[in-house]
């Protein structure tokens, strides 16, 4: 094995959306950084659908970009499309979501990473990590070199021992074109890592040449596109517009007669998939009662004629699947130009990881991205940002960064995984978060800026100008609290339109705006300055004052929660020899092994008076 001269405080292994992440905050931070991937070509590849963020997702994007990470800037850049979703509910479930140009996010993202400083990229099969003294010191790769590393992150993606399916034909990948990793998951299994098998799958992508558009409804993106970066003041570049069709019985007919072939259905794939995300024969057999399945006809870029079925996936056979997709309206001369495929990949169950994503059994080893269980772009990356960090922090002797539940999506998804762990692919949903109306797209900058600051991720600049947003948000609610409208200087008019008839006391400018239907716009007629500020301090004092009364609720919350988040488990903790648990309580504890007592608190099978047995054990052990 020949040894590479330079030693790495940090070695990313994998190139998709985690280890992106997971470099460039390594590198930004300070630390020298090696980027290890298969194929440099596909740095940052969509494997599947050519966009970013949607449900739960968009906030995710958000507070990614709020710790200093650049999939939003990424976005904001190389997007052709750009949605707010859910806009006529409550500001806690709008998400953001925005079509990609495949490409050019690709390319945009490789010469980001290119132009880090800190950070070398090489092309290279990584089998085996590299030990000493039972902590990982680097990795071993196919072509017999030794890169030594203080800390190693893998966000291998679907490539461990991938294996693509179309029909009873399958053959190994990390995904199509692409070849697999074969070895790292056997040495995982032999340092005790739980490694396991899951499926997801993707649509084929077909030529837009060959659909009739006019038989599709169009869907065309905001008039004025929203960035998901903080840092966009614009969204520069025209939009495209996506179409909307669906399938028919015929359709489904054609499904249901091609399942003795489909390798989903005739035992051959082993892996669980996406509940969230199933493909269309999943669909058709979930759902016999639904005459049709909508799908987005969306396109792959600006510049080339590929578009992708969203919602269609499968990995039914070929002749299958020309039938299908023709017996589309619109699609009925369409030709494939890729097959859609299902894909088997090993991951590790990530109840084997710290908070930190810092693995229990290997120190300074970190897993990030589908390694850990997730589905999605934009769940892996925020796990890799996070890992980045928590790599870089331990090569600095600083302690980790662990975002709670009540401070990010991150941190519900991070404490998620590494509590309850999965056995089938975790998707971020805005109803896994106890407290979401904290959480919201909109305020990810208030909430997580400060963090990305102190870690080294966000800029002074960037900081400063967040800095004069926060001031003016605090000021102008001060300032709109002790305002106050007078009856006598409102006028008989106003007051009749505003529904003040009657008033006999001043009103305050909050007590206004709290209510329901009436915005800072209405305010301005009796306090023009207020449209001079920017209209995303305007969102704020608008969302802070109408939802005031459910933030404090939930707040408070927090505060009672946050102690037991604070409860500290030694390592060392022997859970077998505590006196008045339950042999389910002790064996459950002895095997998820958590960090907090908070984490113990949501292991399914442990009861309030565990935790109070376990409190009074560490309390008498001197712990707290």
């Amino acid at each position: 094995m020949i040894v590479y001269e330079k030693k790495y405080d940090v070695i990313v292994v994998g190139a998709g959306h985690a280890g992106c992440e997971a470099a460039l905050s390594a590198a930004r931070i300070g630390v020298s950084t090696l980027l290890l991937t298969i194929n440099l070509d596909a740095i940052a590849l969509m494997s599947c659908n050519p966009a970013i963020g949607g449900l739960a997702k968009g906030h995710l994007v958000k507070e990614i970009d709020a710790l200093g990470g650049e999939m939003g800037r990424n976005i904001d850049a190389t997007g052709i499309q750009f949605r707010v979703l859910n806009t006529r509910k409550g500001p806690a479930v709008r998400a953001s979501r925005a079509q990609a140009d495949k490409q050019q996010y690709r390319l945009r993202m490789k010469t980001v990473l290119e132009q880090q400083d800190n950070l070398d990229l090489k092309q290279v099969e990584v089998t085996a990590l590299h030990l000493d003294g039972g902590a990982v010191a680097g990795v071993d790769t196919r072509g017999g070199v030794r890169f030594l590393g203080k800390t190693v992150i893998l966000t291998t993606g679907t490539f461990m021992r991938g294996l693509i399916h179309i029909g009873l034909v399958h053959y190994p990948g990390g995904r199509a074109g692409d070849l697999p990793s074969v070895g790292l998951s056997e040495r995982l299994v032999d340092y005790g890592f739980d490694v396991g098998r899951l499926k997801t799958g993707t649509p084929a992508r077909l030529d837009s040449r060959t659909i009739d558009f006019n038989k599709l409804e169009p869907q065309f993106g905001d008039e004025r596109p929203v960035p998901f970066s903080f840092s966009t003041e614009k969204i520069e570049q025209p939009q495209v517009p996506c179409h909307i069709a669906y399938t028919n019985e015929k359709s489904h007919e054609i499904i249901r007669g091609g399942l003795d072939r489909s390798p989903l259905y005739a035992g051959i794939i082993e892996g669980i998939g996406p509940r969230y995300c199933p493909s269309i024969e999943d669909k058709v057999v979930r759902f016999p009662e639904k005459e049709r399945h909508q799908t987005f006809i969306e396109p792959e870029g600006r510049d080339t004629v590929e578009v992708y079925p969203s919602g269609m996936s499968t990995s039914l056979p070929i002749d299958i699947q020309w039938a299908f997709y023709r017996s589309i309206e619109g699609l009925e001369r369409v030709e494939i130009m890729r097959p859609a495929y299902a894909i088997e990949y090993d991951y590790v169950n990530p109840i084997q990881l710290h908070a930190s994503l810092e693995t229990k059994l290997v120190p300074n080893l970190y897993h990030a991205g589908q390694i850990n269980g997730t589905s999605g772009y934009e769940e892996a990356a925020a796990q890799g940002l996070m890992a980045g960090i928590n790599a870089a922090l331990q090569v600095k002797g600083k302690e980790p960064l662990v975002l709670g539940r009540h401070e990010a999506y991150i941190g519900v998804m991070i404490d998620d995984l590494v509590t309850l762990g999965t056995k089938e692919p975790y998707r971020m949903f805005t109803s896994r978060a106890e407290y979401r109306l904290l959480l919201r797209e909109d305020n990810a900058d208030l909430r997580l800026r400060e963090k990305g600051h102190e870690v080294g991720l966000v800029p002074e600049e960037t900081y400063n100008g967040f800095l004069v947003k926060k001031e003016c948000i605090e000021n102008e609610l001060v300032k709109l609290s002790r305002e106050r409208l007078t009856p006598s200087a409102a006028g008989e008019e106003l007051l009749a339109e505003w529904d003040l008839v009657g008033m006999q006391n001043a009103i305050s400018y909050e007590q206004l705006l709290r209510r329901p239907e009436f915005t800072c716009e209405d305010l301005s007629r009796i306090y023009p300055e207020i449209m001079e500020l920017p209209e995303a301090v305007r969102e704020q004092l608008g969302i802070q004052i109408k939802y005031q009364g459910y933030i404090n609720r939930q707040l408070e919350q927090v505060d009672r929660a946050v102690k037991l988040e604070s409860a500290k488990i030694p390592a060392d903790m022997d859970y077998l020899s505590i006196p008045g648990l339950s042999t389910e309580v002790r064996e459950k504890l002895d095997r998820f092994r958590p960090d907090t007592l908070g984490q113990a608190s949501r292991i399914p099978g442990i009861t309030p008076a565990g935790i109070t047995i376990l409190s009074i054990a560490l309390k008498a052990r001197g712990a707290r």
